[in-house]
This record gives C-alpha cells, structure tokens and sequence, in this order.
C-alpha cells in the first residue's frame, strides 16, 4: 500500500430498528423537544435510553408492604 491508495474497509453498523409503542403524550413531548433542539426524534430517543441505562438501578426486593 502506498499513501495515495483509497482504503476502503467494511462499514460495522452497529444500529438495529426496533419497534416499540409509546403513549402519545410521550411522543409529543419527544417531538417538541425535537423541534426546539433541532435533533432527531430518534437521536433524542437515543440518548434518554442511554440516559437510562447508565443511571439505572436494580432493586432484588420490594420494601412495599402487602
């Protein structure tokens, strides 16, 4: 290879579709802060999951009583 040569290498797509419903409020809340951000529903969705993700927090037991 020389440093003129045009490298190309197999593109990772790393992204699957999903089908999920949601409540429409939700949907028009996401598509609001769309609006006023200027990003994607998708991206937004995208980060309040990894939002989610990163933050969560898993209980074994319920401290509720029956």
């Amino acid at each position: 290879m020389s440093e003129d040569d045009f490298i190309i290498t197999p593109k990772e797509d790393k992204s699957v579709t999903i089908t999920i419903r949601v409540d429409r409020a939700l949907q028009e809340k996401f598509d609001h802060l769309s609006k006023i951000s200027n990003r994607s529903r998708n991206e937004l969705i995208n980060l309040a999951l990894e939002y989610a993700m990163k933050n969560a927090k898993f209980i074994k037991e319920s401290n509720q009583k029956r």
